[in-house]
């Protein structure tokens, strides 16, 4: 129940308050209530949201240590889900002048869940004895993007507005927030769960590996989210005008990435998280290009599925790594890496955007979903060195 709780959570925080985005952006642009190029600042208010969520998070444990005594992660958690589903049916309103805001506080809303919601469950989970479980908790993304996505496939079959999509989305996340309420309270841990002596077992690694593998996966933001924000516009630009593969490719999107979450958690303990978060960048590398090179809907559709196996198992595997090199400050440095990936993301749709409106639509995606694969590449090349100067168990 911990774990499925976990995963409605992250569904409502990422898959709607963050990702519901992607599919209507479609959709607003055929009402004409926004242009493309209003359309990726309305993703980066969100991505900027995200990056100040994280970093709040980073110093509230040491800034306000007596309020984050008082709110800890499962009343965080909660709350920013109630603001996500708040957010989420403001978004209806005709009040174009206030989406910016309203999709910057959803991505410090999200934040805020991702981080509180993964720290009260796998402690949760630690003291039950069932710590693997933590992987299906990261299935949630991949949960709320697919049932985002088939949704607006049926909503545009319907000829439906993208106002009503967001209302709609907003009723999803209230119902989805429903099944989690009863089993997100109080504090994860039993009294000694974090025992000084724990974090003592297991000294920090040096200030070099944890700047290393904060700027490995800040990269991967960037490497994906020309792709997460644009996928379906970029399937239009590139296939017949009333194809219906463009509503679909996002979906197919989302199951990949709750397949490829249930996967992680069978990777064994003992493996180094490091070549594991090589592994996936290369395939999402290989997701991109396979968009590039075979514009076709087999081609769009097998890079979604690369692009999406990968995807929230980085960040199963990226957290697990930080806590991994810093356990005395798991829960802050965990943080501030999701600051440096919300760093990434928000360089992906300005760049797509001036890459379009200065190259033409199918030129300036190609260019943007070249870069975003260069970042990947060097996320690999950084991983790599960092396993070869610090191997697991040696101090080097």
């Amino acid at each position: 129940m911990v774990a499925l709780a976990g995963m409605l959570a992250l569904a409502v925080a990422m898959g709607v308050g963050r990702f519901a985005f992607t599919p209507l952006l479609p959709m607003m642009l055929a009402d004409g209530v926004v242009t493309l190029a209003g359309g990726s600042w309305l993703a980066t208010a969100n991505y900027i949201g995200y990056l100040l969520g994280a970093l709040a998070c980073t110093a509230l444990p040491w800034v306000a240590r007596g309020w984050y005594a008082r709110w800890h992660p499962a009343r965080l958690a909660r709350a920013g889900l109630i603001a996500t589903v708040l957010l989420t049916a403001a978004m209806a309103l005709p009040l174009p002048g206030a989406w910016p805001a309203l999709r910057f506080a959803a991505g410090v809303a999200s934040a805020f869940v991702l981080l509180n919601i993964a720290a009260w469950c796998m402690v949760r989970l630690a003291v039950l004895g069932r710590p693997a479980l933590g992987a299906l908790i990261f299935c949630g993304p991949g949960v709320g993007i697919a049932l985002t996505g088939f949704l607006t496939s049926a909503m545009v079959a319907a000829h439906w507005r993208a106002a009503s999509g967001w209302a709609a989305f907003s009723v999803l996340a209230l119902l989805l927030c429903a099944l989690v309420w009863p089993v997100v309270h109080g504090r994860a841990a039993t009294a000694g769960a974090h025992a000084p002596g724990a974090a003592a077992a297991r000294p920090a690694a040096s200030v070099a590996a944890r700047a290393l593998h904060a700027l490995a996966y800040g990269l991967s933001g960037l490497g994906y989210i020309v792709t997460a924000t644009f996928l379906p516009v970029i399937a239009r630009g590139a296939l017949p005008a009333g194809s219906p593969w463009p509503d679909l490719f996002w979906p197919i999107f989302g199951v990949a990435v709750a397949v490829g979450a249930a996967g992680s958690a069978r990777a064994p303990a003992h493996w180094d998280r490091r070549w594991l978060l090589l592994a996936c960048y290369v395939l999402q590398a290989l997701g991109i290009a396979v968009g590039l090179w075979w514009p076709t809907p087999p081609g769009f559709a097998l890079g979604s599925v690369l692009l999406g196996l990968p995807f929230t198992a980085i960040t199963f595997f990226g957290l697990q790594e930080a806590r991994r090199l810093w356990p005395a400050s798991a829960d802050s440095f965990a943080s501030l890496v999701t600051a440096v990936y919300g760093v990434g993301q928000i360089a992906g749709p300005p760049l797509a955007a001036a890459l379009v409106a200065g190259s033409g639509e199918a030129l300036g995606f190609a260019r943007a979903l070249t870069l975003a694969a260069a970042a990947l590449g060097l996320g690999v090349g950084l991983y790599a060195l960092s396993a070869w100067c610090w191997p697991v168990g040696q101090r080097r």
